[in-house]
């Protein structure tokens, strides 16, 4: 007789929790499925978000072909005359370009406009002297304090080794120095910042460094925006795998030894193992007295 209403009161509990506590649940639900769909659909791009670089037909991309030469003699003239002024090139001797960007007599030629300190001298004392084959290539800043005090508080990156830290590689810095533009309609970029969609949140403390006809180029080719680009982004190539050329060159070298050795090898696999493989195991019968 006392279970039938102390059962009734627990469901009754229950039944009334159950609806005082619904009606939050579902509006948290709401709330959060409402958010999750604002955010899927917002057009806004975080920190790290980009517009991906496009994929250019470089000549040095094929197998059987070279770095183009007279690009990366262009690309050092660009580099030289516009890039230097900010960027360095730690990993980078002026002995690298003998051969590759110019001769023995030029490379030295170039050397000996900049002033190095040499020494010591006799007298314990250091010198100043123009450059040889053995120094590095000048950086542009004694050190990073000096280069973000000259760059309004932004660090401009090391470009030796540029390629080899992005992604799309030189896709990224010929994208990168070609994508300055004005910024859409209600993007307002900071004081020192410029936009440019190929970079990391758009925003790049770096203004358009290339304009049409800034430099001259010797062999008489128009110096154009996307030209310039293109010789500077073929020149970080060479910077970041000096080797290049070397490596498929080896390449196909040992390729085509290992191709031609193929067959003797096989012909001395199959003659040394065939003796096993005609090998015959047979079973005698056993003299009755091992039975």
């Amino acid at each position: 007789k006392f279970a039938q209403p102390l059962n009734r009161s627990v469901s009754t509990s229950a039944n009334e929790s159950t609806k005082s506590v619904s009606p939050y649940a579902f509006a948290l639900l709401g709330a959060a499925a409402a958010t999750g769909i604002a955010f899927a659909s917002s057009p806004s791009f975080s920190a790290n978000e980009a517009l991906p670089a496009g994929n250019y037909p470089w000549a040095h991309k094929n197998l059987f072909t070279a770095f183009d030469h007279m690009a990366i003699r262009r690309g050092f003239t660009v580099y030289r005359e516009v890039c230097s002024a900010c960027h360095s090139l730690r990993h980078v001797y002026w002995r690298h370009l003998v051969g590759v960007v110019g001769t023995e007599e030029e490379v030295k030629e170039w050397a000996s406009e900049y002033i190095y300190e040499g020494g010591p001298d006799s007298n314990g004392e250091m010198f100043d002297r123009p450059g040889a084959l053995t120094d590095r290539m000048p950086l542009a800043y004694p050190n990073d304090d000096a280069a973000r005090a000259g760059n309004g508080g932004a660090l401009p990156p090391e470009l030796s080794l540029m390629k080899k830290a992005r992604p799309e590689g030189e896709n990224y810095i010929f994208s990168l120095l070609t994508g300055y533009r004005d910024p859409p309609y209600g993007v307002t970029m900071r004081e020192g910042m410029h936009y440019n969609p190929y970079f990391p949140g758009s925003a790049i403390g770096m203004a358009q460094a290339l304009f049409d006809d800034m430099v001259e180029y010797e062999d008489g080719t128009e110096a154009s925006i996307s030209q310039m680009a293109k010789d500077v982004s073929t020149f970080l190539c060479w910077t970041a795998e000096p080797e290049h050329d070397e490596r498929k060159r080896l390449g196909w070298k040992a390729l085509f030894f290992t191709a031609l050795m193929i067959f003797p090898t096989f012909y001395w696999k199959r003659f040394k193992w065939a003796v096993v493989h005609t090998r015959q195991v047979r079973f005698a019968e056993l003299p009755k007295r091992f039975y």
